[in-house]
Order: structure tokens, then C-alpha cells, then sequence
């Protein structure tokens, strides 16, 4: 049997980066083969955070791509980086996973993607891979985010911004 091989898609923040790097080392340690996708802005910055023990440097493949915005640009507008991301990096992704597939080694069976890069989960689905949403929110953020929709709908948050309806 074929080693799995999974691509990891992190949100290219810290708050996201390392709770990805976490897992993927947890998961190379269980013997799966990782690719670790950062963007390039950040690519350097990783490489340089992670430790010689365990051998993780040789053990997780590590690789960068565009997020669409310029050197010179400002990565601490969310939106506009979201925005860049979402325009450039799927394209850049599947590339990525066809490029690995066709050299005969192990093949990408899965993508592990952070929960706010919904567009890897799609690349995933569009390639028939195995997808796993990844969230470094708490749980309880997590379960609120999942269920604001349900929670204006049912009138207990207001959708027009004024104060939640106290229960």
C-alpha cells in the first residue's frame, strides 16, 4: 500500500501557520508524507522557525506559491489579502498537485486546508482528493461562526448590526 500523501493549505498567518505546522508534524511522525504550502512571503520565515530534532525539515516537503499581492503591498489588509489569495493560489494549487501526481512518487490522496481557504477544499473535490478542513479557532468560535446564519434567522443576533436580543 502507497503512503498517503496529503498537501497542507494553511491561512498565511501566524495564528494559522503554526497550528498547521502542529498537525502536519503529528502527521509525518505517523509516517504520511506532508507538503506544506506557503506562500512565499511567508515561505522563509517557516523554514527557518522549524527544528533540526526529529528530522522534520527532511521529513515534511516544503514549498511556496504566490498570494497574489505585491512585496510592496500591505499583508495586513485581511480583506485585500483574502481577496488575492482566493484570485491566485487555486490555480497555483492544482498545478502544484498535478505536478506532484505526474512524477510517479507518492500521490496527493488528501488536502488538509485551513477552515478560511475554502477554495483548496474545492481544488480537492474538482480533483476527486480526499479534503479535511482545518480550524485553529476555538471551539466555541468555530461553533459560532458555523451557526450565525441560524442565529440571525432565528432573531437572537439582529442582522441589521444593533445589539444581540437578550434571551
Amino acid at each position: 500500500m502507497a503512503t498517503p500523501h496529503i498537501i497542507a493549505v494553511p491561512y498565511p498567518a501566524q495564528g494559522h501557520v503554526i497550528p498547521m505546522l502542529e498537525i502536519t508534524q503529528w502527521l509525518v511522525k505517523q509516517g504520511i508524507k506532508v507538503t506544506f504550502v506557503n506562500t512565499n512571503f511567508n515561505h522563509q520565515r517557516v523554514i527557518d522557525s522549524l527544528s533540526d530534532s526529529d528530522n522534520i525539515r527532511q521529513l515534511l516537503n516544503m514549498v511556496s506559491m504566490s498570494d497574489g499581492v505585491e512585496p510592496w503591498e500591505d499583508r495586513n489588509d485581511l480583506g485585500k489579502l483574502t481577496q488575492a489569495i482566493s484570485k491566485t493560489m487555486p490555480g497555483q494549487l492544482e498545478a502544484l498537485i498535478d505536478e506532484i501526481n505526474g512524477k510517479g512518487g507518492e500521490k496527493i490522496t488528501c488536502v488538509v486546508a485551513d477552515w478560511s481557504m475554502k477554495w483548496a477544499l474545492e481544488v480537492a473535490e474538482k480533483l476527486g482528493l480526499k479534503r479535511a478542513a482545518f480550524s485553529a479557532l476555538s471551539a466555541a468560535i468555530l461553533a459560532l461562526s458555523v451557526n450565525i446564519p441560524k442565529l440571525v434567522s432565528d432573531g437572537i443576533i439582529d442582522s441589521n448590526g444593533n445589539k444581540p436580543i437578550l434571551v
